[in-house]
């Protein structure tokens, strides 16, 4: 048979690795929870076309435009201004004159302030609302098919005037993202430091035990004060600090790894042959190593966003401009009047923290060897 005619087929996996699937499947709380996570996650990192105070696209005089990644003049639809206000009745008419939008779900951004409403603060969910109260809410200049219960704000409006559910979104996808990559980098320098001191022992392990002890013993916390006090604090300056101390975690799990294997006959065996020890330890321990990493990964995710929305909550977080989960419990923690804004977060982050903890149960007996489930 010809090369051309060959059916690529994927690498199937091996038996080892089917089990541990079948494992992980078998956990059903833990297999629902991952796909539960999944697609919030996956929707959340389109925020820009879920929730924006701009169309995703607009066709205005035979023209395409696209005002989700293009900042277009108010001129270029006859008005004078240098940035346009979709939202404006007097735009939308225009461009609806000569086209049409195409809106996201939410017409608004995280920090897009409703300017259009007449009570001011902490607004209440729109479908708890009648239509009578919506439009007494939005005497003028916007279009009449907002005055409909549960069509403008769904999770209602914080003290500055901006949706609760739009600043959800964005706060969902900055927090996941943010414990992904600090749960990466930390796993990674958690590994190689563990690494190091299991297989080498002797006075490698020894001087770099007694270093890690020093340094979990500075107060992290005092430490983010004293820079967060000179420096702004924002997403790279956070992830900076917190991955000075979340990359302990891992080291003593690594290091008991290669304690335990460094020794066997077929690492002997490799040594002898004269392997070097960067092979040695990449090829024949690391993967015996990287199953309690994966193991405990999960759990380090959960952590990490537990730690930044605590963080915000107390006012040492994210900039104020950004949306956050914990700043959106701070709110509901100085406005008693809007308990739907405490409600909302505090149901977000307890969802959120055990998704996350049935998975790492489910990945924790997909990886346990003395674990079987038909």
């Amino acid at each position: 048979m010809s090369g051309a005619s060959e059916i690529i087929r994927p690498p199937r996996l091996s038996p080892l690795n089917q089990r541990r699937l079948a494992n992980f499947r078998a956990n059903r709380r833990g297999w629902w929870s991952f796909w539960i996570f999944l697609f919030f996650f996956v929707l959340t990192l389109g925020a820009e076309f879920v929730a924006n105070d701009r169309p995703i696209l607009v066709m205005y005089k035979g023209e395409l435009l696209t005002p989700a990644f293009v900042d277009y003049p108010e001129s270029k639809f006859g008005g004078f201004l240098g940035v346009t206000n979709f939202r404006h009745k007097v735009n939308i008419d225009e461009i609806e004159a000569n086209g049409w939008m195409l809106w996201p779900p939410i017409r608004f951004n995280h920090n897009t302030v409703d300017s259009f409403i007449a009570f001011p603060g902490a607004n209440p969910p729109s479908w708890l609302l009648t239509r009578e109260q919506i439009c007494q809410r939005y005497p003028e200049g916007v279009e009449d098919s907002f005055c409909v219960p549960g069509n403008y704000h769904w999770l209602g409006t914080d003290g500055g005037g901006r949706d609760v559910l739009a600043r959800l979104i964005h706060g969902f996808r900055i927090s996941i993202l943010f414990g992904l990559v600090l749960t990466v980098l930390s796993s990674i320098i958690g590994v190689v430091a563990g690494a190091m001191q299991g297989y080498f022992g002797g006075w490698v392990d020894l001087i770099a035990q007694r270093l890690i002890e020093i340094w979990t013993s500075v107060p992290s916390l005092y430490l983010l004060l004293i820079i967060s006090s000179v420096i702004a604090p924002n997403f790279w300056v956070l992830l900076g600090i917190l991955l000075l101390f979340s990359w302990v975690s891992l080291v003593g799990i690594v290091r008991a790894e290669f304690l335990r294997a460094r020794n066997f006959e077929y690492v002997n065996a490799a040594r002898a042959l004269g392997v070097s020890n960067r092979r040695i330890m990449w090829r024949h321990l690391l993967p015996n190593a990287m199953v309690a990493t994966l193991t405990f990964m999960p759990f380090i995710l959960s952590g990490s966003v537990a730690t930044l929305t605590s963080l915000d909550f107390l006012g040492f977080g994210l900039p104020v401009t950004a949306p956050s989960l914990g700043r959106l419990l701070s709110e509901g923690k100085s406005s008693l009047d809007a308990p739907w804004l405490a409600l909302t977060g505090f149901l977000t982050v307890a969802i959120m923290m055990t998704l996350l903890v049935f998975i790492g149960e489910a990945v924790r007996d997909a990886f346990d060897p003395r674990k079987t489930f038909r």
